[in-house]
């Protein structure tokens, strides 16, 4: 192992190859920025949202805005952990993220539910995306995280494609 100068922070020895790491980081990169655009799509939804289902959309749109916001932190730290820096600029998370932004006019309540519904698919399928690389590379703890982050996406897109059932 090489030695650090006085100044120079030692070199990361996590039993991850730089490679891997690099890999990791940039899909996990991704996985933030979706999740910081869904957040701001949700929030937003959450001061727009009117007719009929106020109540009831308002709220729930509250609790998952405060999830996907408790979520942004763990993803950019386990970046952090594997010796690469976290993206955290609007211009970043454009470029990044595959989740649109919100429509500049607030859409009618149901395709806003329509809109998280493929926002919250969409993120899922970019943690999945990462989930060859992080097992590849025995990185158990990026491999948690993804498998957290699914559970909760696909829950709550199921929860929202029932508001659209007819």
């Amino acid at each position: 192992m090489a030695k650090a100068s006085k100044n120079q922070a030692p070199s990361i020895q996590i039993g991850i190859s730089d490679k891997d790491r690099a890999a990791i980081a940039e899909g996990l990169s991704r996985l933030l920025a979706d999740t910081y655009t869904l957040y701001l799509t949700t929030h937003n939804f959450h001061w727009n949202v009117t007719g009929p289902m106020f109540n009831t959309l308002h709220t729930m749109f509250m609790e998952q805005y405060t999830e996907l916001w408790n979520a942004v932190d763990p993803i950019a730290e386990r970046i952090r952990s594997l010796g690469h820096v976290a993206p955290g600029s609007y211009a970043d998370f454009g470029r990044l993220a595959s989740v649109p932004d919100a429509p500049s006019t607030p859409p009618k309540a149901l395709e806003m539910v329509r809109i998280l519904v493929e926002g919250h698919e969409a993120v899922a399928r970019t943690a999945r995306n990462i989930f060859p690389i992080a097992e590849k590379a025995g990185d158990q703890p990026t491999a948690d995280l993804l498998t957290q982050r699914l559970m909760v996406h696909e829950k709550t897109a199921w929860m929202l494609r029932a508001l659209l059932e007819e």
